[in-house]
């Protein structure tokens, strides 16, 4: 279901930008080590900057998040390092090409250059999926009296899905940017977009980078 022509309310309206970070987009990290190809990943890049470059001409709240771990690994679930038969059993915290892969501070766990955050843009580092999943960043949509969620990132199907969620069950309206989203899986990304709109939009609506920037175009001319 696609949202309705209606104005954005920049004031109370946050722009949640999940986990564009180098260990899943860039080779030598965490997505490449599971064996997937991050070039599907690259391909959010350019509408995210589109996008992010647009909502900071309009002065609209901008919160960018990170997964990662503390480098002692003690904010990281058993289930999480050794999961049976999972492909990223006991690749955490390895030494690879961009540092210890998904630990904070690392190169790989950092936001890519093409989308890094600037000055007063908040960073959520993570320590799950999920941007709600013990964080602050209810504590900052709170703070800033915000109502409405425009979110994109990656994976559409796992960071991105995960957070629209959470969202909901708190009580935000949410707008995924379907093409600033992407995953290693392209079936994955389709039905992603499809389980959030499904039943007139029962966890979020989904807009295309074009119509998000030309309504805050139109707020800024």
């Amino acid at each position: 279901m696609e949202p309705q022509a209606a104005p954005i309310d920049i004031d109370r309206t946050a722009l949640i930008i999940l986990d564009m970070q180098r260990d899943f987009l860039q080779p030598g990290g965490f997505g490449e080590s599971l064996g997937n190809d991050v070039s599907k990943l690259q391909r959010a890049i350019g509408p995210c900057q589109q996008v992010l470059t647009a909502a900071r001409k309009v002065g609209m709240l901008i919160i960018h998040t990170r997964e990662g771990h503390l480098p002692d690994l003690t904010d990281l679930h058993p289930i999480k390092l050794q999961s049976p038969g999972s492909d990223q059993a006991g690749v955490i915290g390895t030494e690879g090409p961009l540092g210890r892969i998904m630990i904070r501070g690392e190169l790989g766990n950092d936001i890519i250059p093409e989308l890094y955050p600037i000055p007063g843009e908040p960073v959520i580092d993570k320590p799950g999926k999920g941007s709600f999943y013990f964080t602050s960043l209810k504590c900052i949509l709170r703070a800033r009296n915000i109502s409405t969620l425009l979110v994109c990132g990656v994976t559409t199907e796992i960071g991105v899905n995960s957070t629209i969620r959470a969202a909901n069950d708190n009580g935000y309206f949410c707008i995924c940017i379907g093409d600033c989203c992407a995953s290693y899986f392209d079936e994955f990304h389709d039905m992603a977009l499809k389980m959030m709109t499904a039943q007139g939009g029962i966890l979020a609506y989904v807009a295309d980078s074009k119509t998000i920037c030309d309504s805050f175009n139109s707020m800024s001319s």
